[in-house]
């Protein structure tokens, strides 16, 4: 790692070496930091502590419409490896999460990225590679995607095409949860291609489409040091392409946005290939400005195909980071890996508001019901209360709490009954 910063530090100094180069060389970066508690009423299933992801990096415009980014992460738990005095030898863990160039207006209409970069949307429930926030329980560890990314953008078109390499999909990270860290790491990597399109058909309409494939599938075990293709998923073997194709439509006007989105799965033994059975996911949102509140609601279904051998079902598969709730949205993430395997599918419903008493301030309350699809067991209630605070333009100061009240719908958790949560955190941009 000393080599690493070394010779980083060395390139953006010595090439090339002119006051026209160094004057383009910017800082980027941001620190989050967040502590959290978790209580319930049996008492084994907890989480109190704190953790802190630092991210920086340089972005150097080296001539017009050529930029290198490079972007380092490192993620801790308070207290842990606390060697302040030994440099970077507790730096093990340092991450590098962006490394790429980009090439800006190419023939006046083409942007070029090449190598690792973050892409998509944060609150995508089908695919996005970045730093998620507002969560401290799962490890903070910002996924990135290895590729060459083309867009192509008009005045109401954007047409944007990758291929490349993933890692960190589907299976997750070291999942560590309430208070307990499960027995193996696990990692997915695979081949990617794929893209979509947005098109603004009107002022206020505006339609995407998108398909992604992945191939080559391997789970890595890092406990066991073995690659296993598809361990994750027996009910799947022998299949080699996985994906995921859908569609969006969003309305919006000065007060109003609505927006609908329906997303399905291939996997098989090519690309572009569907099962019987296939799992699909439906998302729908509604918000109206009135004054200084904004209502709001969301409905989400996510259907699961029946395995194919047994009674075990394939939830919808996605790359996504929608987290629904200050709770159980993160829960279903971080112990089954994928919101979608709420429990034979997920039927769920979120009413909420959010309150702006002064330009810099936003107070949100939140409540959701989760079901299995088929709504046939009492749902899983969850309330949130959260504040945001914008201090400046690059420092948030944000705080939370929520209430969970478990339903039968879940299974694996009878027994407890609820739980609840605080937490409170900020995040420097620079």
């Amino acid at each position: 790692m000393k080599k690493l910063l070394g010779l980083l530090l060395v390139a953006v100094v010595a090439f090339p070496a002119n006051a026209a180069v160094i004057k383009n060389v910017e800082l980027k970066g941001e620190v989050q930091t967040i502590a959290s508690t978790i209580d319930n009423n049996i008492g084994d299933f907890f989480y109190h502590g704190a953790k802190t992801r630092a991210m920086a990096g340089l972005s150097v415009n080296v001539w017009k419409g050529i930029e290198l980014n490079t972007l380092f992460q490192y993620v801790y738990a308070w207290g842990d490896d606390n060697y302040t005095n030994n440099g970077f030898a507790n730096a093990d863990e340092m991450k590098l999460a962006n490394a790429n160039i980009a090439f800006t207006n190419l023939f006046d209409s083409l942007d070029v990225t090449i190598g690792r970069q973050f892409y998509g949307d944060e609150d995508s429930p089908v695919i996005y590679f970045g730093p998620n926030h507002y969560n401290v329980e799962n490890s903070l560890y910002a996924n990135a995607l290895d590729a060459v990314r083309a867009d192509f953008h008009s005045d109401s078109l954007n047409v944007t095409l990758l291929a490349g390499k993933i890692a960190d999909i589907l299976s997750g990270y070291t999942r560590e949860f309430v208070g307990m860290m499960l027995a193996h790491r696990l990692e997915t990597r695979a081949i990617i291609w794929g893209g979509d399109v947005k098109w603004q058909v009107s002022d206020s309409l505006k339609a995407q489409v998108y398909g992604y494939d992945l191939s080559d599938l391997t789970v890595r075990d890092y406990t066991t040091g073995y690659d296993n293709p598809l361990s994750l998923f027996p009910r799947l073997d022998g299949i080699e392409h996985i994906g995921v194709y859908g569609a969006k439509l969003s309305w919006s006007t000065d007060t109003l946005r609505m927006s609908a989105e329906y997303a399905r799965n291939m996997y098989g033994s090519r690309a572009l290939k569907e099962r019987k059975d296939t799992p699909y996911m439906v998302k729908a949102d509604i918000a109206q400005d009135i004054g200084a509140v904004t209502a709001r609601g969301t409905f989400l279904y996510g259907k699961e195909k029946w395995g194919e051998t047994g009674n075990r079902s394939v939830p919808f598969l996605q790359m996504g980071n929608y987290r629904p709730g200050l709770f159980i949205g993160s829960l279903a993430r971080n112990i089954r890996n994928n919101i979608f395997s709420y429990t034979n599918g997920i039927r769920m419903f979120n009413v909420g508001m959010d309150y702006r008493p002064a330009d810099r301030w936003k107070i949100s309350l939140d409540g959701f019901s989760f079901q299995d699809r088929y709504g046939r067991n009492s749902g899983t209630l969850e309330a949130d209360l959260t504040a945001i605070y914008d201090y400046n333009d690059y420092v948030q100061l944000f705080a939370g709490t929520g209430y969970a009240k478990f339903g039968r719908g879940w299974k694996g958790w009878k027994g407890y009954t609820d739980a609840t949560k605080v937490q409170l955190g900020t995040i420097v941009h620079f």
